[in-house]
């Protein structure tokens, strides 16, 4: 009889530990992206996740920018739709990607080099944290609120 009470908790302990890795475990590992537009539609995960992050660090933002999201009961995270085309600022992400690939391939990939390596524009390079970009000095300075 005692045995089986040993037998019982060591199975609980075990089930919670099974419990507890599967929590941990990366979700939809082998899901692919869906309603690409403008990334290439073979990307990674990781590539894309990658990709994602430095737009969240160049414009200061996290993901509920730019993809819709619904808080689910229980869970402290909203559950994200990235797929969807719901917001405005996804849209507008969408032409400001295809914007800086053109810069790059029609202007800063043309410049001549002269030895050093010319770095090519990207999301941060105009908006240096900020979601809109920095147009000009006149932005840096603080102005005055009468």
């Amino acid at each position: 009889m005692l045995f089986n009470k040993k037998m019982l908790v060591v199975s609980i302990f075990c089930t919670g530990i099974l419990v507890i890795a599967q929590s941990f475990a990366p979700k939809d590992h082998d899901e692919k992206p869906v309603n690409l537009k403008v990334l290439p539609k073979d990307i990674s995960n990781e590539e894309l996740h990658n990709i994602m992050r430095s737009y969240s660090l160049a414009l200061g933002v996290r993901c509920g920018f730019c993809h819709t999201g619904k808080q689910i009961e229980g869970q402290q995270r909203m559950k994200m739709d990235f797929a969807a085309d719901d917001k405005h600022e996804k849209i507008v992400a969408r032409e400001m990607m295809k914007m800086t690939a053109a810069i790059n391939a029609n202007y800063i990939d043309k410049m001549p080099r002269e030895g050093r390596a010319l770095e090519q524009i990207t999301c941060v390079t105009c908006h240096n944290g900020r979601t809109t970009p920095i147009v000009s000095a006149d932005s840096l300075v603080k102005k005055e609120v009468h």
